[in-house]
This record gives C-alpha cells, sequence and structure tokens, in this order.
C-alpha cells in the first residue's frame, strides 16, 4: 500500500510540472508571439493583419460602392485568402498595403444617364433627375423632338463627359415650326368617338375574339386623359427584357421603329381589330409573320417616348382606339 501511495505522489508530482511547464511555454508563446493572419491574393502573398474580419468588410464595402462619385459597384474577381498563423510580435500587419493591392485589381462600373434621341444618345448626365428634368424642360419649351427624346440607365467602365441641365437643353432643343391651321372635319358619332381616334364613351365593343394578358405586371397608366391629351392605350410596367405574348392569333402587320411608339409591333386579328405592343427592347416577330395566340413576339423595353421600362398596349377596331381594360387586365 506504500508502494502505492508513493508511486501516485511521484505521478502527482510529474503531472503537476508537466502542467506548469505548459503554462509556462504558453504565456512565453503569448509574450513572444501573436496570433495573425497571412493573406494571399492569386496564391501570391501580399501581408499579414490582425484583424481579417475588418479588412474584408473594407473590401466588401469598396466592392458594393468603390470610392464614390459616379461608381456603382467594383468588380472583382479574385478575392484575399486568409491563413492564421503566430507571429514574432515585432512582426508589423499592413493592412492598408493590402487593401490598396486588392483595389488595384478590381474594376469600377460608373453609372449616369444618356439621353437620346431617336434612340442615339446625344449627351450624358450624372443623375435621374438631371435628365427627368432636361427632358420635362424640353416639353414645356415644345422641342419639336420632344416626342423622340428618352433617358437610359447606363453602367460602364468608362464615364462619359457629363453636362448639366442646361447643356443638354442647348444641345437637344430644336425650335418649333409654326405652321398654318388646318382645318379638321369633325367626325360622325362624336358622342361616342373623340377627333382623335379615341373610344370615349366608355362602352365596350364586341371584338369578336378573346385576349390574353401580353405580359403579367403592374399597371403604371390607364387609358383616357393624361397630361393635357388622350392616352391610346394601357401602361403595364415590367423589366426590361420580359417576354411580351401575342394577346391574340393574328397577322403581324408592322415590326419595327415608330415615333413616339419606339420599337413596335401590331399585329391584325381581322374584321378590323388590331393590337399595339409599344416601347419594346427586341422584336422577334416579323411582318407578314402569322402568329399564335400566347406566342412571343417582342421584350419590354424603355424606346421611343418612355421614361421607364413598361409594355403600352393599345386595341383598335377599325382605326379607333379601345379601353383595354375592357378585355385584359
Amino acid at each position: 500500500m506504500k508502494k502505492l501511495l508513493i508511486r501516485l505522489r511521484k505521478s502527482v508530482k510529474l503531472i503537476s510540472l508537466i502542467g506548469v511547464a505548459l503554462i509556462m511555454i504558453g504565456v512565453a508563446i503569448a509574450y513572444i508571439f501573436k496570433p495573425t493572419y497571412s493573406v494571399s491574393l492569386n496564391g501570391e502573398f501580399i501581408g499579414y493583419t490582425k484583424d481579417k474580419s475588418n479588412l474584408q468588410d473594407k473590401i466588401n464595402e469598396y466592392i458594393e460602392k468603390g470610392d464614390g462619385g459616379q461608381t456603382a459597384f467594383v468588380q472583382i474577381d479574385n478575392l484575399p485568402e486568409y491563413t492564421l498563423c503566430l507571429l514574432n510580435r515585432d512582426v508589423q500587419t499592413n493592412d492598408e498595403e493590402i487593401y490598396s493591392t486588392v483595389k488595384e485589381t478590381g474594376t469600377p462600373y460608373y453609372r449616369y444617364y444618356a439621353i437620346a434621341e431617336n434612340g442615339e444618345e446625344k449627351t450624358y448626365v450624372a443623375t435621374f433627375e438631371e435628365a427627368d428634368n432636361a427632358v420635362k424642360q424640353l416639353k414645356e419649351k415644345n422641342s419639336t423632338n420632344k416626342d423622340n427624346i428618352t433617358i437610359v440607365e447606363k453602367y460602364q467602365t468608362d464615364i462619359k463627359d457629363l453636362v448639366s441641365t442646361e447643356q443638354v437643353i442647348s444641345v437637344l432643343y430644336k425650335e418649333p415650326v409654326k405652321e398654318e391651321p388646318k382645318k379638321v372635319s369633325t367626325p360622325k358619332n362624336t358622342t361616342r368617338i373623340a377627333s382623335s381616334g379615341v373610344n370615349t364613351s366608355g362602352k365596350k365593343v364586341n371584338l369578336g375574339i378573346s385576349l390574353i394578358k401580353p405580359v403579367s405586371g403592374t399597371i403604371t397608366s390607364r387609358f383616357g386623359q393624361r397630361w393635357g391629351r388622350s392616352h391610346t392605350g394601357l401602361d403595364v410596367g415590367a423589366p426590361t427584357g420580359t417576354k411580351i405574348k401575342a394577346a391574340a392569333g393574328g397577322t403581324v402587320t408592322k415590326s419595327g421603329y415608330s415615333g413616339n411608339y419606339g420599337y413596335v409591333v401590331v399585329i391584325s386579328h381581322g374584321n378590323g381589330v388590331e393590337t399595339y405592343y409599344a416601347h419594346c427592347s427586341a422584336l422577334y416577330a416579323k411582318v407578314g409573320q402569322k402568329v399564335s395566340q400566347g406566342e412571343v413576339i417582342a421584350a419590354v423595353g424603355s424606346t421611343g417616348r418612355s421614361t421607364g421600362p413598361h409594355l403600352h398596349l393599345e386595341i383598335r377596331v377599325n382605326g379607333v382606339a379601345q379601353n383595354p381594360l375592357n378585355y385584359v387586365y
């Protein structure tokens, strides 16, 4: 029994000595060394950081916002990699140098707004508010090209020379041409059909066919009076590129650019019934092509007289615009 106790005491002493030694070694390591992260980019060592979370947050913020100004975001293909290591306390970290090295690999994308006439970009401004204000002033001044001016949001790696609203007006304004008033004959049945070729009675005309929704989206402007004039169709907001389907089967009679409508497809369904699909970004149907109900004919865009991506849908019977809400949506 005595021998067992002696051995037990010796074991406890040995374990205690080992524990003390390990603590002393740990203290010595902590005093001499510090936990640090080795940072590499594309497999190449670029420095040390003691706080990888803070450094990566700074890099992520740069990717999302860039250095401000017109920068929308920055594309960085490869992010740095971090490896935990113990370094002598005399070794200095270099977060700013690492950050600068990562920045140098990025490609900034700038956001600005092009103001186009008939689809051709003429000048550029920094903000949508400036672009929208310029378009409004051109309309107030009754510039002859006011219906052909559009705003296009741009994301590019190089930025154009940006101008002020006043400079936009000086570049795009065109003096109205005075014309002698023309005599216009009053159409028959004026209580139902306005002189502009719009059914203002609110009554539904029998089309002889059923229609489906060309796109799913939010109605942004209805049929009827708008901005002091008749809005001859229904505007349905949807993202650029959204597929537009034929509301009914028929024959394509127009597929191309047409002033305020921008890129437009017109389908004849027989018996004088036509549907218009305007402001498109792409046209898939061709003139003379026979299309089926639900067939994709174009894509939503913001061409022509438009301030944002949407489908302008018109339903006409013998040239007279009808309220689309009587048939779809």
